[in-house]
């Protein structure tokens, strides 16, 4: 019997080894691979493992108002964004990294939103990749910035409202 991957002192058969890209570092057919693998586990999570699911006119309201609820985020977001990236040489200077860090993350998450905006309307399923995208993003960014709290509230009601309206984006 041939194994795919390597074995371990006592002979079972271990999770294969990826093959390692040049210099150790990942392309980005393996983040997307990354990506992929999570969207899975979450749909699994958010959807067929939900305790409930949202009802399909309450998803039908969701998806009607997300595009709006997008252009009302960055409206608001615009404006306290550039406001940190002016205060960040301070605050960098100051000892606090973490928050410009996390500010970068949070701009990132910004314009990946900003670019999901006109799919939305026409539900595209790729403007709701984009949101997925942004959604990761604005996580690794809390968890940067230590924020394990709000990191995990976020994802957990916003990928379970992400992955509850995914079968509305089609095209």
């Amino acid at each position: 019997m041939e194994q795919t991957g390597n074995t371990q002192n006592s002979g079972e058969p271990s999770a294969p080894v990826a093959a390692s890209t040049e210099g150790g570092s990942k392309t980005g057919s393996d983040m997307k691979g990354l990506l992929k693998q999570l969207e899975a586990f979450l749909d699994d999570c958010m959807i067929k493992k939900a305790p409930f699911q949202i009802p399909m006119n309450g998803k039908e309201i969701l998806v009607k108002i997300t595009p709006y609820l997008v252009i009302l985020g960055i409206l608001m977001a615009v404006p306290a964004t550039l406001l940190a990236l002016i205060v960040s040489p301070v605050a960098f200077f100051t000892g606090s990294g973490l928050y410009v860090v996390g500010m970068l993350f949070a701009l990132a998450a910004l314009v990946l939103e900003a670019i999901a905006l006109p799919g939305l309307f026409k539900r595209t399923h790729s403007s709701w990749n984009m949101l997925f995208y942004a959604s990761v993003v604005s996580v690794i960014g809390n968890l940067v910035s230590l924020n394990l709290v709000g990191a995990v509230i976020g994802a957990v009601i916003g990928w379970y409202i992400l992955f509850q309206i995914k079968e509305l984006y089609k095209n």
